[in-house]
């Protein structure tokens, strides 16, 4: 009996051991969007009134991205990249370069791969945008730090639609 539980206990170890996450490049374009309010259906988008402001808005404005190990919208073009910040929430922007190469899937959850400088990161932290009701800025969370003054929602996740 000892040599079975030995090999069931090998089995079980092995199962349960996660497998690294890698950067793959979705074969089409998709929307981004938020799981949980004040995102709830909120989409990834440039700020209308400037492309190079990620924000979380309303689906008429919504993008369509190419997702691998950079995030690039096929509406303008522009890559979506990570900030540097002493805090632990770390500023997002559009750029005409992927500097952040960071970027992966775990199912239809966007986030930043183990081997990245940021390590395996899921959450984002959305605020509500001033003088823009209804746009969230967002930035990607690293901690538990928010900005000072401004109304935030923290452990926010950004998702694919259904890869069903």
């Amino acid at each position: 009996m000892l040599p079975l539980l030995t090999v069931t206990l090998a089995l079980c170890a092995h199962l349960t051991t996660a497998a690294p996450v890698e950067a793959v490049q979705v074969a089409k374009s998709y929307q981004i969007r938020g799981v949980v309010a004040p995102i709830f259906h909120l989409y990834l988008q440039s700020l209308p009134s400037n492309s190079a402001v990620p924000v979380m808005g309303p689906e008429s404005g919504a993008e369509m991205f190419q997702i691998g190990s950079t995030i690039q919208s096929d509406k303008s073009k522009l890559f979506l990249n990570i900030g540097a910040a002493s805090t632990s929430y770390k500023p997002l922007s559009f750029g005409a370069s992927g500097n952040t190469t960071a970027w992966g899937l775990e199912g239809d959850t966007i986030i930043t791969t183990q081997g990245s400088s940021y390590g395996r990161q899921l959450n984002f932290l959305a605020c509500a945008r001033s003088g823009a009701s209804g746009y969230y800025d967002v930035y990607l969370q690293t901690g538990s730090d928010t900005p000072s003054g401004q109304t935030c929602s923290n452990y926010q996740t950004l998702h694919l639609p259904c890869l069903c």
